[in-house]
């Protein structure tokens, strides 16, 4: 999961991009990177690792001029950790063009050979975003008239669609030209659009991964970019929109409701925070039919993202609601981190139990899900350090027992906790007296019921069924050799990669 942000404004967009940003660090807390246009018709960059509020300083922000920009936080799931990975990526050719992406290419290694065998570019990274740029833009090196015109651009991304597989929602600007946006055909990856209309009725436009964005900013949410839809703003402010793929499918990934998109988000026409409701609302009532013998005295969610599910939870078992944790708000997103160490180390210092929630009762905890289980277990191990009785489980998803390999931090099986094991192993490995699992068809309806028009969601993680090509044993097997946690933190040579382009070090 990455976060993009597109701004098409009548002003400077710097401070913009950076208050979306910080609005969207939720979906990654690796690096952050701003590019902006200025009226020079230069790029000006700005991009390194760390969070939003580390990477721009004052002397950073006040070199990003321009009134047309684009903006990323990154969380690392292909390529390295290092600096020269982080996004936006640029290519001077043709006209000079900047890109951020959400997601994960499916076909990399192939495109790589492709693009320097046919197009003669050079990729410096192991990113699969600096490969769909590389692609995007040698499809743009076709047309030789310029300006480019919209039916080219589109044209462009109607052949990115056939070339490239996997997950991808990508902002991109071009000089001399505006920003353009589009998404996978299957909108595997979230991507909205708004407008924001000044007092003098010009009208500006931004795009962006998460409708909160838009939102903070005051723009109008207008709608979803649609799957396999391109939206191209040109540096004056015209709007211009076209389907281009030839199948576009509505397949969106349904974790990011189970965890990575924020409460107050609108995606896919469904508000999280709802979904969120109603996946306690089916989890309360399997536990209630399934668990009638067990004694709970108590309901605490495991913050934040499972607070909405749990109250839920013990409404419908009739039992107290508790926030039995202090969350340190100053640590990041746990799941989100690089390696398993990060995360265990990060645990402790994220949550500290409140132990008179604890001391001599019998606990129900509620998490959104269990991936690796070192969350559940250090967790767990702590409320047992407190004095509970007994230690109930429930998680608002089911087992996760599959890699992911369009944008998540899961590639491996053996790393996830559910891999061949069983619901009462998970439960003996992490330490829980008992342990409950959303049904996967009640977590698909907690979303279907609130937007019926979605027929399909992607859940590869929950029942090893991906919708792109290609994703056999073989790539498994390759990812799992390629992209462990392991493999992730051996340093590269990339790490002394010189960030030519990038504005005040």
């Amino acid at each position: 999961m990455c976060g993009v942000v597109g701004i098409v404004g009548s002003s400077t967009v710097n401070q913009s991009i950076y208050d979306a940003l910080t609005v969207l660090q939720h979906r990654g807390q690796d690096a952050a990177g701003i590019v902006t246009i200025d009226d020079q018709n230069r790029f000006r960059m700005r991009k390194a690792n760390g969070l939003v509020k580390d990477v721009f300083q004052e002397h950073h922000m006040q070199r990003l001029q321009g009134n047309l920009g684009i903006g990323h936080i990154r969380y690392p799931t292909a390529g390295s950790s290092s600096p020269s990975e982080a996004q936006p990526f640029y290519v001077n050719s043709p006209y000079g063009i900047a890109l951020a992406h959400n997601g994960n290419l499916t076909n990399t290694d192939k495109l790589r050979n492709k693009v320097f065998e046919l197009a003669r570019r050079h990729i410096n990274t192991n990113s699969d975003s600096e490969v769909l740029l590389n692609i995007f833009a040698s499809e743009l090196d076709k047309f030789p008239t310029y300006p480019l015109s919209p039916d080219n651009i589109f044209t462009a991304i109607h052949n990115v669609h056939t070339i490239i597989k996997g997950a991808y929602a990508c902002v991109a600007m071009i000089i001399g030209h505006g920003l353009v946006a589009f998404r996978d055909p299957y909108g595997i990856r979230p991507l909205v659009i708004g407008r924001r209309i000044l007092e003098n009725q010009k009208i500006e436009y931004m795009v962006a991964s998460e409708s909160v964005a838009l939102d903070i900013l005051d723009f109008e949410f207008m709608r979803d970019v649609e799957p396999g839809e391109a939206i191209y703003i040109t540096q004056d402010g015209q709007l211009h929109s076209k389907q281009c793929s030839d199948n576009p499918q509505y397949y969106p990934c349904i974790f990011e409701y189970v965890y990575f998109a924020r409460p107050d988000s609108l995606m896919n026409g469904v508000s999280v925070y709802q979904s969120r409701i109603l996946m306690g609302q089916k989890l309360g009532q399997k536990i209630a039919k399934e668990w009638k013998d067990v004694d709970i005295d108590v309901v605490i969610p495991i913050p934040e993202t499972s607070c909405d599910a749990a109250l839920e939870i013990a409404r419908i078992l009739n039992k107290p609601y508790r926030q039995g944790f202090v969350k340190n708000r100053y640590v990041g997103r746990t799941f989100i981190m690089p390696g398993q160490t990060a995360r265990k180390l990060s645990v402790r210092r994220k949550l500290n139990a409140n132990r008179i929630e604890f001391e001599g009762k019998n606990v129900l905890l509620v998490d959104d899900s269990i991936v690796r289980g070192t969350t559940s277990e250090k967790i767990l191990e702590m409320v047992r350090s407190c004095g509970a009785k007994k230690i109930y489980l429930a998680s608002a998803a089911p087992e996760i027992r599959y890699p992911n390999v369009y944008g998540i931090d899961m590639p491996v099986a053996s790393e996830l906790i559910a891999y061949n094991r069983t619901v009462d192993e998970i439960a003996k490995d992490i330490g829980a007296d008992k342990l409950i699992f959303q049904n996967l068809s009640d977590l698909i309806d907690s979303i279907k019921i609130l937007n019926p028009s979605i027929k399909h969601l992607e859940c590869s993680v929950f029942n090893g069924k991906y919708i792109t090509d290609g994703i056999d044993d073989n790539y498994l097997s390759s990812l799992e050799i390629n992209r462990s946690d392991k493999i992730k933190l051996t340093p590269t040579k990339e790490s002394e990669n010189l960030e030519i382009y990038n504005e005040g070090q």
